[in-house]
């Protein structure tokens, strides 16, 4: 039996935050955040303003990492447990409302370990204590309606994909006045893991009838808007924030691939953003699946117009034109491009393709990837060679 699963609502537009007025039943409210751009920007005192008005007390838990660490969960959710909320709101990038999850599930089972619920698929039934509500910021992680949070155990420089369709949102805000206020970096960045999210979720092996056509919708959005959003056009922003959505739902049911179990693995020793790490990644595991999926990546290629006749013509034009892509976001083809010294690569690649292999991402990669196979990737990845295997 398979199974798709999303928030039970979605809201989106401009002032989408609004929303929330119309909020029953709730006492307490606790606001999870990240650094100082949402309050700079205004939306932080919105959002609480919005909750008061309905009658809420509220508290705020701020200053959430770019790659939110074990100990930030437990220290949310330790506010929480004093707090005792019945509504959880994160408010920000992908890693406030990742941290936000994982707190919620040890708020929810304060005996808990993080070791307890690393494995994917086995966290207990939540909902007991509070509901949750997410408002991303950025256009990429798409966090606010899937079954994932990323957490990073620095003791180990290990990304943990935590899955589970407990953690869920229950509300989804899309308010598209938010991510107008990205810098071209960041929206370089979370556009390709936008795209990296759909075409790894168009193949990944938990595909379904029901996540493919959001798949290839987000993926001819993104080709459509990045560039646009990217220079700073308004509408264009606005597109790709329901483009990652789309982005998201797919992968959350259909699973992801070894992009994302390199990229896990990569972003803490490399200290390189996650969608960039995926931006480079991408067209050499395209490359390497394809010996598996060819038809499936032609069948994108078809989709977006591109040129070939075969389906190995079509994945050359498909990879071709991922890089293109990445170069018209300045983003680098090459991890060594990207700054990582030789001496480091070298160091740490025996220990990240071991540690990627047993990332969860891998088992719904579409071709099977041994350590071996995914350090071949990352030489790749790193020198710029073709993959020949």
């Amino acid at each position: 039996m398979a199974r798709f699963t999303l928030p039970r609502d979605i809201y989106f537009g401009d002032n989408a935050m609004e929303e929330l007025k119309n909020l029953k039943g709730h006492k307490k409210a606790i606001i999870v955040t990240g650094g100082s751009s949402m309050q700079k920007f205004g939306f932080l005192d919105k959002l609480e303003n919005i909750l008061k008005e309905t009658g809420m007390e509220v508290k705020k838990f701020e200053g959430v990492e770019p790659d939110p660490s074990v100990e930030t969960v437990m220290a949310g959710a330790k506010a929480m447990q004093e707090f005792e909320p019945d509504l959880i709101v994160a408010i920000g990038g992908g890693s406030p409302i990742d941290a936000a999850k994982a707190m919620w599930v040890f708020y929810e089972y304060p005996n808990l370990t993080f070791d307890d619920i690393k494995t994917p698929f086995s966290m207990p039934q939540l909902r007991k204590k509070a509901i949750f509500a997410a408002i991303p910021s950025t256009s990429g992680t798409a966090t606010e309606v899937t079954a994932f949070s990323v957490i990073t155990d620095y003791s180990t420089k290990i990304k943990y994909p935590l899955a589970d369709f407990e953690i869920t949102p229950d509300i989804a805000i899309l308010d598209s006045s938010i991510p107008a206020t990205m810098p071209k970096k960041l929206v370089a960045h979370t556009g390709m893991d936008a795209l990296t999210h759909a075409i790894e979720a168009y193949v990944a092996t938990a595909r379904s009838k029901f996540s493919d056509p959001l798949a290839l919708e987000a993926i001819s959005m993104v080709f459509d808007h990045l560039v646009d959003s990217y220079n700073g056009d308004e509408n264009a922003r606005g597109q790709m924030h329901i483009a990652q959505c789309l982005a998201g739902m797919a992968f959350s049911n259909a699973l992801l691939g070894i992009t994302h179990s390199l990229a896990h693995k990569i972003g803490a020793q490399y200290d390189v953003p996650h969608g960039c790490c995926n931006a480079i990644l991408l067209p050499y595991v395209i490359k390497y699946n394809s010996k598996t999926c060819m038809k499936d990546y032609a069948d994108i290629a078809r989709m977006l117009n591109l040129p070939g006749h075969t389906d190995k013509q079509l994945v050359e034009s498909l990879i071709k034109a991922v890089e293109e892509l990445n170069d018209k976001v300045n983003i680098v083809s090459t991890l060594k491009e990207q700054g990582v010294t030789e001496e480091l690569f070298k160091s740490t690649l025996d220990e990240i393709s071991k540690n990627a292999e047993l990332d969860p991402c891998t088992a719904s990669n579409p071709r099977k990837a041994t350590a071996e196979d995914l350090k071949k990737v990352l030489e790749c990845a790193f020198y710029g060679d073709p993959i020949n295997f």
